[in-house]
Order: C-alpha cells, then sequence, then structure tokens
C-alpha cells in the first residue's frame, strides 16, 4: 500500500509539473485575454499573485488533499510563477496523504466496493442536485461581482 501511494504521488507530480509548465509559459497572457469568458478578471490575477506570493506552499500542500481542487492547483500556482522547486516539494508532500489513502481504502474495501456501491446509489442523485445548487449559486454570485467590477468607474491619473 505505501508503494502504491508512493508511485501515486510520483505521476501526480509529473502530471501537475506539466501542468504548471505549460500555465507559466503561456498561463497569464492566454488568461489576459480570453480570462473574461470565464469570469476572471486583472483583479483576480493581482490577487492570486500576492496569494501565491505569500501563501503558496501552504496552498499547493493544502489543495493537493481536497477533490476538484487539486487538478487545477496547477494552474495559478504556474501563472503565479511560484518556485518550481517549492512547488514540487508541496505538490509531493500534499499529493502523498492522498494517494496513500485512496491505496489503503482500496486494500481495505477489496471486493466489497460493489456491496457499497449498491448502497451509495440512492444518494446519487441528492448529491448531485446540491452540487449542481451550489455551483450555480457560485456562478450567479460571481458573475454580478464580475458585472459590478466593470460597471465600476475607473479613476484616472489626474483624478488621484
Amino acid at each position: 500500500v505505501f508503494f502504491a501511494g508512493f508511485w501515486g504521488a510520483v505521476g501526480s507530480l509529473i502530471g501537475s509539473l506539466a501542468e504548471y509548465y505549460v500555465s507559466r509559459a503561456g498561463g497569464r497572457p492566454f488568461i489576459e485575454k480570453y480570462g473574461k469568458y470565464v469570469l476572471i478578471t486583472h483583479k483576480d490575477l493581482e490577487r492570486a499573485d500576492r496569494w501565491f506570493k505569500t501563501r503558496g506552499e501552504l496552498t499547493v500542500f493544502i489543495a493537493r488533499m481536497i477533490p476538484g481542487v487539486r487538478g487545477f492547483i496547477s494552474i495559478p500556482a504556474g501563472i503565479a510563477r511560484m518556485n518550481v522547486v517549492r512547488f514540487a516539494i508541496f505538490t509531493f508532500l500534499g499529493a502523498f496523504p492522498w494517494t496513500l489513502g485512496l491505496a489503503w481504502g482500496g486494500y481495505l474495501l477489496g471486493e466489497n466496493y460493489v456491496d457499497i456501491r449498491e448502497v451509495s446509489k440512492p444518494f446519487d442523485i441528492p448529491i448531485i442536485g446540491i452540487v449542481t445548487v451550489i455551483v450555480l449559486w457560485f456562478l450567479w454570485r460571481r458573475i454580478r461581482e464580475v458585472r459590478a467590477d466593470s460597471a465600476a468607474p475607473k479613476s484616472s491619473p489626474d483624478e488621484l
């Protein structure tokens, strides 16, 4: 189980480094040009830069253990140009407990995963519904925030 977790973390690191380098190489210009279509503003990029300068390592470490987030954290880390060695270290350290837990869980479940699937099946629709409502609520709030920012008057240097 230990080696399965270890090699899972190595695989996670390799994939994360590829995503990091692509984001670092072309991410910022791409996001500055097309980010508005996915509700990412220039202000968001500046905020991410500040965040990764002060909390990048902890953010990457924790994000590697959160389903959904773990697959995307390399993008802002690359765009913010987080130190690649520190990124790799904290990616591995965060991915290892996750992959070890998955390997251990798989070992414990063994052939019983079919029984667990039958027990959990009735919860599929309610969980999908709850997740959908949360995502729609987040998008609604984000669209309002982006529209409010773009509608706010911009101050010119003469006004300061």
